[in-house]
């Protein structure tokens, strides 16, 4: 399962990653999206697809969703979870007081 997206430090998007860990296979990964017609660029330790939002997968399951709109980073991920297979994310919520300021900042 993937915890919620978090904003991330530099507030340019959100992540995401499995917990307990669940390594991502990536040529599989690679695999899905280009037979999904989405340009990838493999970067060995990594992919970076153009989806509505772009996204770097990394192989240890991380995931970052270079947005910094939560509801065009929430359909990202969903159709990432789609074209991947990936686990459902726990119930969306808005994190910890931490968390909660950092979204609210990027609204302001």
């Amino acid at each position: 399962m993937y915890r919620t997206l978090e904003v991330c430090s530099n507030r340019g998007g959100f992540e995401t990653v499995p917990e307990p860990p669940r390594p991502i296979d990536l040529a599989q990964a690679r695999h899905r999206l280009e037979a999904a017609g989405i340009a990838v660029v493999d970067a060995r330790v990594m992919l970076i697809a153009a989806l509505e939002a772009e996204v770097t997968i990394s192989r240890t399951g991380r995931i970052l969703l270079k947005t910094p709109d939560r509801a065009v980073a929430d359909r990202t991920f969903a159709e990432l979870q789609r074209l991947l297979d990936l686990p459902v994310a726990a119930k969306a919520s808005q994190g910890g007081p931490r968390t909660r300021r950092k979204i609210e900042g990027l609204r302001a």
